[in-house]
């Protein structure tokens, strides 16, 4: 599949996702979320997900030029963002499959808070997050004031957002703030083992940690035992589960199916 802003290719059970802006560093415009939204629909049978940036960049965020307003009108950011932002950021955490940002550049504004709303992000080692809000007068929208505190912690996450200082991938990694960081030379290859490596695991399970990782915040330690309870239970009845120990047991691949 091929739109006018994103590119898709489907390499067995992982699809990879390119926005296709390079001119703009693949900030956003209206058609763009729109043809993502689509694309997204069309990977529903995909193990793993891999987004990343045409060019030299990941993505800068929201493309200022496609407002349709002059210079000093006013603009309802709000509609934007319940729009086109809040749904792509809802999308991306609830999907059941893992998502890989692949980093290639500057990942800015909503750009950066894009990557962080994936699962995992490996950034090559010269691109830079920037929380660019702060010098237009705005906040870390696109899950930016959610994500950064509960990676990096307050004090970090207030320095990004109030200085707009450029992060390095590097400083990145050793903060939390994404999985890992690679030269930019290995960029693909580290990509592409980590796409494999998780496509060849049972899809279930998967799903199963990315959702009971990600709601965990809203749960005491009580109720997070219960829901542990409750999904190795469910879990341990799959057909993939079975083949798993049958796999280990005789000493071969397994073959899940996700069933």
């Amino acid at each position: 599949m091929t739109t006018k802003t994103i590119l898709l290719t489907e390499t067995g059970t992982i699809a990879r996702i390119t926005l296709n802006r390079p001119d703009r560093l693949n900030s956003f415009t209206r058609q763009m979320h729109a043809e993502l939204a689509v694309a997204l629909d069309s990977v529903a049978d995909a193990r793993v997900i891999v987004i990343t940036g045409a060019g030299r960049g990941f993505c800068a965020g929201q493309d200022l030029n496609d407002r349709a307003v002059a210079p000093g009108e006013p603009v309802d950011l709000g509609a934007t963002v319940d729009e086109s932002w809040n749904p792509l950021i809802r999308r991306l955490a609830s999907m059941p499959q893992p998502v890989i940002a692949r980093v290639n550049g500057v990942a800015a504004g909503a750009g950066a808070n894009i990557a962080l709303a994936c699962d995992l992000v490996v950034a090559a080692r010269s691109a830079k997050f920037i929380q660019s809000f702060a010098a237009l007068g705005l906040i870390p929208d696109s899950g930016g004031s959610w994500h950064l505190p509960r990676l990096v912690g307050q004090a970090r996450a207030l320095g990004l957002a109030l200085t707009g200082e450029p992060l390095s991938a590097g400083t990145a990694a050793d903060w939390g703030l994404i999985w890992k960081c690679v030269d930019d030379d290995a960029l693909d290859a580290e990509v592409d083992a980590l796409a494999a490596r998780i496509a060849s695991l049972p899809p279930l399970g998967l799903a199963a940690i990315k959702s009971i990782i990600r709601t965990t915040g809203s749960r005491t330690l009580d109720e997070e035992l219960d829901v542990q309870r409750d999904e190795m239970r469910r879990l341990g009845f799959t057909r993939d589960y079975r083949e798993g120990v049958a796999a280990f047991l005789e000493k071969r691949p397994a073959n899940f199916e996700g069933r």
